[in-house]
């Protein structure tokens, strides 16, 4: 963008005017220098050559009243998340606009957008990642670290935020990352406890099994109950897949993307991590969902840790994570 058309401008005043968000900014080239483990190879510049000089994350909490559901599967939820999440997209093409306006032209990186170059074709179950990964991302801008399960946590909501990012090269300052984690591991644990896919590792997840229940009506299941009603040869018991519940599911879900966008938050809900937590903890206190094995398992990563076994997991997102300040209280 040629200088001339380019007015001063302090991104703190225009991210402090936008309704209820968190604002964090980064540094493109250091995101660049220190890729996320995740992802493939994409980089800033794989997606616009010249305006990726900073990335502004964007986080919108959740409502509380959704949180407050117990029932992982509950569809009023999935519903009031994708509104939110439809907020949080408008405010971040409002930053685009007023950047534009000032001679930064900007790119909105929704949480929706995946790369389909890394869709092979043959197993519509794989994990295909945003463009860039919008958690690390949002801890390079100053926003929080991540968690056991490689969530983000901030100070303010823990995990139950919404993500998005604007890429521009306003010549910005940045905001510092975090280096020490939120998040207590496995001393904690509650996300894996209550997952109902039983999906959270050590410092690690499993994201194929995640997306069954994080995107219930997703392209997965899209195409496996399709490829169902294809396949059946009895034509009164294809009519009936046709019309059944699990159709009407996907097609709502095509329509507003209630979950397909969005689906099973429970290991958010019920982090305590996060200021508004206070509120939640009388309906999440309780975890019905944490069986013995589980918390065999926890209390094997935390001997694990304290002997200074880390897992490969916790070494490649170290810079994410932060520093465990929990074992040293645990060591003492």
């Amino acid at each position: 963008m040629v200088d001339a058309f380019k007015s001063p401008l302090t991104v703190g005043e225009s991210a402090n005017n936008l309704p209820e968000v968190l604002v964090g900014i980064a540094d493109g080239a250091s995101y660049d220098a220190n890729p996320p483990p995740v992802g493939g190879s994409m980089k800033l510049a794989d997606i616009t050559d010249y305006d990726a000089g900073r990335i502004i994350v964007l986080a919108k909490h959740y409502t509380a009243g959704t949180s407050r559901i117990v029932r992982w599967d509950d569809r009023h939820k999935y519903y009031n998340d994708e509104l939110t999440l439809t907020m949080l997209e408008e405010t971040s093409l409002e930053l685009v606009y007023w950047l534009e306006d000032h001679g930064f032209p900007a790119v909105i990186i929704p949480p929706t957008h995946t790369d389909p170059r890394r869709y092979g074709g043959e197993d519509p179950g794989q994990n295909l990642t945003t463009l860039i990964s919008l958690p690390h991302a949002a801890v390079e801008a100053g926003l929080g670290t991540l968690g056991l399960n490689l969530q983000l946590l901030t100070p303010e909501y823990g995990p139950r935020v919404l993500l998005t990012a604007v890429l521009c090269s306003v010549p910005c300052a940045t905001d510092d990352r975090m280096t020490t984690a939120l998040c207590r591991g496995p001393e904690c644990g509650r996300c894996l406890d209550t997952c109902p896919g039983d999906v959270v590792g050590h410092w690690d997840r499993d994201w194929p099994a995640c997306n069954r229940y994080r995107a219930p009506h997703g392209f997965a299941q899209l195409a496996e109950h399709v490829s169902s009603i294809i396949g059946e040869t009895d034509a009164d018991k294809q009519r009936a897949m046709l019309r059944s519940e699990q159709s009407f599911y996907l097609w709502q879900s095509i329509l507003r993307g209630a979950g397909a966008i969005t689906g099973c938050r429970r290991c958010q809900d019920v982090c305590p991590v996060g200021a508004d937590y206070a509120g939640l903890a009388d309906a999440l206190d309780e975890i019905p969902e944490q069986t013995e094995g589980k918390t065999l398992r926890l209390a094997a990563m935390l001997k694990a840790e304290t002997t200074g076994a880390l897992p490969e997991s916790y070494d490649a997102n170290g810079r994410w994570i932060g520093a465990l300040d929990y074992l040293k209280k645990t060591a003492e």
